[in-house]
């Protein structure tokens, strides 16, 4: 499902008075493709994921879900299209693994939440594609970081929804954690032509495994493929700065003695 911003501006009202964070933004998220969303602290990447899951109102312009006016689906209807994953960690008490994949159902379930045949296949599902069956019967509690989030991102998937979007997916992770969400987020996408948006500071992470990025900070937004952004210099005006130095070639920062 495509995703269309047009002219969109966000930020907030504070004492009757309007923030703007971040104005004019005109952009498209395609089906089947991992875009990440990157910049500097205070750029307003988290105003704007916020703003395109519905957590807060556009200031102005238009945001078009499947064409169809975001303000014009019902909180029911969007929790059938977006899922989310955020950053904070979920206070969860005694739930176990498949029970937290479980409440990735609850658009569908109705008031008394109880699973179907086809909501189990769901969630049976989603924790087979994440690779997650031996934590199955775990305590949430008792996870490391890198499981939790690959819980989490199972509790998305079970939501069935065409479009996903992270906050931070990869943050507080070790490396090879990080290695490992990323390149599931991109097989997601590519293989159930899923729609996933992220915001990440791991820059050169999403430079080996994005389809397009987008460089925010507070003047402009600037879109495409790693190989055309690093190509005309984007990728060095953004992030470069005294000490540091870009490759457009192997699309790696080094840090200069």
């Amino acid at each position: 499902m495509t995703y269309k911003l047009q002219n969109l501006t966000t930020g907030y009202h504070v004492h009757g008075k309007m923030h703007v964070v971040a104005s004019n933004i005109t952009a498209q998220l395609c089906e089947g493709q991992l875009t990440c969303l990157l910049g500097p602290n205070g750029a307003g990447k988290s105003t704007l994921l916020r703003t395109l899951a519905a957590f807060q109102p556009a200031l102005q312009g238009e945001m078009l879900l499947g064409g169809k006016p975001l303000a014009n689906y019902s909180s029911k209807e969007l929790a059938t299209y977006i899922g989310i994953v955020l950053t904070e960690k979920p206070e969860l008490g005694n739930m176990h693994t498949d029970e937290l994949v479980a409440m990735g159902r609850s658009p569908y379930t109705g008031f008394w939440g109880k699973l179907t045949d086809d909501d189990n296949a769901a969630v049976d599902e989603a924790i087979s594609l994440v690779g997650i069956e031996p934590l199955r019967h775990r305590l949430v509690t008792t996870l490391s970081d890198g499981e939790r989030q690959k819980v989490m991102i199972a509790k998305a998937l079970a939501q069935q929804t065409p479009i996903i979007m992270l906050d931070e997916p990869t943050a507080f992770l070790d490396f090879p954690s990080k290695v490992e969400v990323m390149l599931l987020l991109r097989r997601l996408a590519h293989e159930m032509n899923k729609t996933v948006f992220l915001s990440t500071h791991d820059l050169e992470l999403a430079l080996q495994t994005a389809d397009s990025l987008w460089l925010m900070n507070k003047e402009e937004l600037e879109i495409g493929t790693p190989a055309d952004l690093a190509a005309s210099g984007a990728l060095s005006r953004f992030f470069s700065g005294p000490g540091i130095t870009f490759d457009s070639q192997s699309r790696r920062f080094t840090i200069l003695s």
